[in-house]
């Protein structure tokens, strides 16, 4: 059992829990919690950490022994290495995902999300969720959104990056193009100008275009779309934050498709 926090272990996933250069670096990232832990692909697992206390007390000690290697951790050093306020006792390290986006050009239905500097962690978590929701393809972030692999967004999820196909992007403009292929459609979500959301008549391959939480999308990108889309709001709210925008634009796309099967 690891008792102190001068262990190399330790030290390590301190690092991976705070610092996305590390993640980054070592191709590696954290799943906290037993609900995430027992979505998270056998295959991804590095390596299990559990509180002594939540070791000898769980009910799922056949379920963590099966997935992986096992390290057995003081309560007052799983604490450390937490990034919650009251740890469920378990968290493990995994490998990141490797995959491209070689393919996405070929599907001719669906919806796809592409978001251009997304930061708020939260943000970019719940999008995951409710893009699974809706049945969202795949999601391309450029690399001025949040790290998807930042604990809180992992969290966010609730599971949903273990199953939604995402990619970074170096160039979201070609990125963009490419994804048009297949008669796929391009719908940027401004403030202003352009059609009500609920007023457009969404292809069978839509990609929505959402941007970052103060300033929106660039110029440059906004260019790219076959329309533009807006959300009506009351009152003197100038704009609804990425993830909400996001959700309703889904939906609406997901409505239509389904009324259509």
């Amino acid at each position: 059992m690891i008792t102190s926090t001068s262990n190399s272990q330790i030290k390590n996933l301190v690092l991976l829990g705070t610092k996305s250069k590390e993640r980054k670096a070592q191709g590696l990232f954290l799943v906290e919690g037993i609900k995430m832990f027992l979505e998270a692909p056998k295959e991804r697992i590095v390596q299990i950490y559990v509180s002594n206390t939540f070791y000898k007390h769980t009910e799922y000690q056949k379920e963590i022994e099966e997935k992986g290697n096992v390290q057995v951790v003081d309560d007052s050093i799983f604490h450390k290495i937490s990034n919650t306020i009251t740890p469920q006792g378990i968290l493990c390290v995994m490998r990141q995902w490797k995959d491209g986006m070689e393919t996405w050009d070929r599907v001719t239905d669906g919806i796809f999300l592409v978001l251009e500097g997304v930061q708020d962690p939260g943000n970019l978590g719940t999008i995951f969720r409710t893009g699974e929701g809706a049945g969202v393809k795949g999601i391309i972030m450029d690399h001025h959104t949040a790290d998807v692999y930042n604990p809180k967004v992992i969290r966010s999820t609730m599971g949903s990056i273990f199953r939604i196909p995402f990619v970074k992007t170096d160039c979201l403009e070609r990125t963009i193009k490419d994804l048009k292929k297949g008669e796929g459609a391009v719908y940027a979500s401004c403030i202003k100008g352009g059609k009500n959301y609920t007023k457009v008549t969404y292809k069978k391959k839509s990609i929505f275009l959402i941007g970052n939480e103060g300033r929106g999308l660039t110029k440059e990108i906004i260019a790219l779309a076959n329309e533009r889309v807006f959300i009506p709001m009351c009152g003197q709210v100038e704009s609804l934050n990425a993830a909400v925008s996001a959700s309703l634009l889904i939906y609406e796309a997901y409505r239509q498709k389904d009324l259509h099967l």
